[in-house]
């Protein structure tokens, strides 16, 4: 815990601003963000399922690319259909 007592003659301001320096020195903050936004893990088959799907999408676009049929409108559609599956 941080803590920071008022010295003799020392205005609120520069009290403030001497505690705000102490928590960042400190890392509070940083920890704290850290646990707010951590997601959650994933399962190992959610990790294999993402994987297969990137596998299978690269494996698409390069036979487009190779047909000369690439864009971004095929993309979507292709995606499209591979998460219907």
């Amino acid at each position: 815990m941080i803590e920071v007592k008022r010295k003799e003659r020392e205005t609120s301001e520069s009290l403030i601003r001497r505690f705000g320096r102490r928590v960042q020195q400190s890392g509070v903050l940083v920890r704290a963000r850290k646990v707010r936004f951590r997601g959650e893990e994933k399962s190992k088959r959610e990790v294999r399922e993402g994987a297969m799907y990137r596998e299978k999408v690269r494996k698409v676009v390069d036979r487009l690319k190779k047909m000369g049929k690439f864009d971004e409108e095929n993309f979507r559609n292709v995606k499209k259909k591979l998460i219907k599956k």
